[in-house]
């Protein structure tokens, strides 16, 4: 199954939910960014170079406490990448592990529409601050084009309550909390999920819960 982390707006912390929704599904995240990534990298080939036809995506892929597909930093290997070669790359990684956690680059550029058409599901995430639920609209429209299933909607580094109720009726899906937990922040830096080092946190109830989301998608 291939689950597309999505939203309007930068910043929201996609990446760090997309890196810990994968080790509670034990999938394979792939870092989709292709001008701005953000997960870790390290020697070997990543997708950059599968874009540019220079190595396969399963050999790209990292083993690891969260199994990794990363993207390259440098400008140009962004150039040399072709992102019409993103759709193969990710179902290939799927066919090989099964779930793929894509996280999607921030916007709504031709490389966030990509995942989201190969995806079996969508995930938005989205900021608490209210002015924020035009980004993640535009991005479920985008999903909706693209046949991308929404499966729920991650409101992320919750400090108040949010207005969920008004994010599930404009949005059509579930709404899942994510509270603010330097423990989530950090995660990717020192590489500890959080559904593995705070199991009992509220945080890492809620990224088990948009698990269950995605699982409960694929069941059906």
């Amino acid at each position: 199954m291939i689950v597309a982390v999505a939203g309007g707006k930068g910043g929201v912390g996609k990446t760090t939910l997309s890196y810990n929704l994968g080790a509670a599904l034990a999938a394979v995240v792939v870092d989709a960014d292709l001008g701005m990534a953000d997960l870790p990298t390290g020697p070997g080939p990543d997708l950059h170079d599968v874009l540019a036809g220079r190595a396969d995506p399963v050999e790209a892929v990292r083993e690891g406490r969260v199994r990794l597909l990363p993207c390259g930093r440098s400008l140009s290997g962004a150039r040399a990448a072709d992102v019409r070669g993103l759709g193969d790359a990710i179902r290939a990684v799927a066919d090989e592990y099964g779930d793929v956690v894509v996280d999607c680059p921030a916007g709504l550029r031709a490389d966030v529409g990509v995942p989201l058409a190969v995806a079996d599901a969508c995930l938005v995430v989205a900021s608490p601050r209210r002015f924020a639920l035009a980004d993640a609209m535009r991005t479920r429209e985008l999903a909706r084009e693209l046949d991308a299933g929404l499966v729920g909607v991650a409101v992320n580094r919750v400090v108040e309550s949010p207005p969920t109720e008004a994010v599930e009726r404009a949005l059509g899906a579930p709404v899942t909390v994510v509270p603010a937990d330097p423990r989530v922040g950090k995660s990717i830096a020192e590489n500890r999920p959080v559904v593995r080092a705070a199991p009992e946190s509220e945080a890492a109830r809620s990224v088990e819960n948009l698990a269950a989301a995605v699982q409960s998608c694929k069941a059906v």
